[in-house]
């Protein structure tokens, strides 16, 4: 009769045995095996082997559950140590992701060490660190017969690093004894984030404030969780890096700029989501003086959306240019070239025909949320008529709506996504969004990045909301002199 195998738990081999001890266990920490497995009869030594087997496995099951929740680089490095400082036996350490390609993003994370201590720490000479040493491991490339495909993985994973005694350790640079005896800790173990598959990610490294290092047992679960960690490390950069080229090419298709028109000034705030939706600005000049105003949103997210708001923007200016004192025109033409172009999109905008000398405005809004006044003697929400976003109905038309700021007044355009953002509901947002324009101080009111700002921090402290997917944030302030 076969023997029984364990599952196999979060992507680890159970059928792997921890290796036996050949170093001392750490004080206080239980041995996998009995002291004496000669005094115990065969039956009992493989139950207590097996019952140490299914404990680590399930503490490593544990440990992966945890670390797979998380949903950015910074959280899973900080996950990643916690456990591995667990496991090692360890109180403090220390991450660094570097991947080897060169393209990042990188970072350093701390466990127990004050953001002064990693410095402290980054005063070693890289060849004399753990983790520098783990960084700079031999690429495959350089190594004859290598695969120029894989440029940038290791040739093989390399191996961790203990060192026992920071004092007696051989070759050791004399900075790192000093930095040692100022931080306070005597050994330390060095892992490195990288496997066969994802190539070299980083390594974390793990203080101990006695000379000591992890048995084999340890040095076996900290091993398979650092694999797996990896792995995740991985996946999770993948996103990262998307969500950077996502935003780039955002911000590539909006005003680098905006432009300077006597007698008004402009600040624009623009927050990215992770995922990229498709909301958009616009400031231009117009003949005689005016100034066009614009702000909008494309349904979806991803680069669909954003070359579908490319397209519209572009379209847009185009149009304001050609009949620009007559938003509800402009809006129109948009509309039809939506429905031509886009016909399972619908987009919510508001273009503003402005005449700053006259401080006057003229403004039509398809399905977007009203402009607000901010002033001295006013906060008030722009009464606009209720219409249809862009691509919704066969023929758009809204009447168009005419205002007049006072000198020192500031005119807020803004996308959903800064009232969907909140996590409130609809009218609750516009509460809340009516409130923070009203609390900004008198000295930050001639200065419409400073408005902007205000309202920014008092509507979102915590900054986009997570939980709310696929919204941009725009508002785009106009301050009438």
């Amino acid at each position: 009769m076969s023997s029984p195998r364990l599952p196999k738990v979060a992507g680890i081999d159970s059928t792997v045995p921890a290796p036996p001890h050949t170093v001392a266990p750490l004080p206080g920490v239980p041995s996998a095996a009995p002291p004496s497995d000669a005094a115990l009869p065969p039956g009992v030594l493989i139950q207590d082997r097996l019952a140490s087997w299914v404990s680590d496995l399930t503490t490593l099951h544990e440990l992966t559950e945890r670390l797979i929740k998380t949903d950015s680089l910074d959280g899973a490095l900080r996950e990643m140590l916690g456990a591995g400082a667990a496991l090692v036996g360890a109180r403090r350490g220390m991450a660094v992701l570097e991947p080897a390609d060169g393209l990042g993003p990188t970072s350093t994370i701390g466990l127990g060490l004050a953001h002064a201590d990693l410095g402290t720490i980054e005063t070693v000479p890289r060849g004399s660190g753990s983790c520098g040493r783990l960084l700079d491991g031999l690429p495959e490339t350089d190594l004859p017969g290598a695969d120029p495909s894989r440029a940038g993985r290791p040739a093989r994973v390399p191996d961790p690093i203990a060192i026992r005694d920071v004092r007696t350790e051989e070759g050791l640079d004399p900075r790192h004894r000093e930095v040692a005896a100022r931080l306070g800790y005597a050994a330390s173990y060095a892992l490195p984030l990288a496997t066969e598959e994802a190539g070299r990610l980083g390594a974390a490294v793990w203080l101990y404030d006695e000379p000591a290092e992890p048995d084999e047992r340890r040095r076996h679960l900290i091993g398979l969780y650092g694999r797996f960690a990896t792995e995740h490390l991985a996946r999770l950069l993948q996103v990262e890096r998307a969500h950077v080229r996502v935003a780039a090419v955002a911000e590539e298709l909006l005003p680098s700029r905006l432009p300077r028109v006597p007698g008004v000034r402009l600040a624009v705030r623009h927050l990215t989501g992770p995922q990229g939706g498709g909301d958009w600005y616009d400031a231009l000049p117009l003949p005689e003086g005016a100034l066009g105003l614009a702000v909008g949103s494309v349904s979806g997210t991803g680069p669909g959306a954003l070359a579908a708001m490319g397209r519209l923007r572009a379209s847009l200016r185009a149009y304001a240019v050609m009949e620009g004192e007559d938003p509800v025109a402009v809006l129109s033409d948009l509309e039809l070239l939506l429905r031509l172009t886009e016909p399972a999109r619908s987009a919510t905008a508001l273009f503003a025909y402005a005449e700053p000398a006259q401080r006057r405005i003229v403004l039509a809004g398809a399905g977007h949320a009203p402009p607000l006044v901010v002033g001295d003697r006013r906060t008030e929400f722009v009464e606009t008529s209720l219409s249809a976003p862009l691509g919704m109905l066969t023929c758009w038309e809204a009447p168009s709506v005419e205002l007049s700021p006072a000198p020192g007044e500031t005119v807020l355009l803004y996308t959903d996504g800064l009232l969907r953002r909140t996590g409130d509901a609809t009218d609750r947002a516009f509460a809340r969004l009516h409130a923070a324009a009203a609390s900004v101080p008198r000295a930050d009111r001639p200065d419409p990045g400073a408005v902007a700002d205000h309202v920014l921090r008092t509507l979102l402290p915590g900054g986009l909301d997570p939980a709310v997917e696929g919204e941009d944030v725009v508002l785009l302030a106009a301050r009438f002199e």
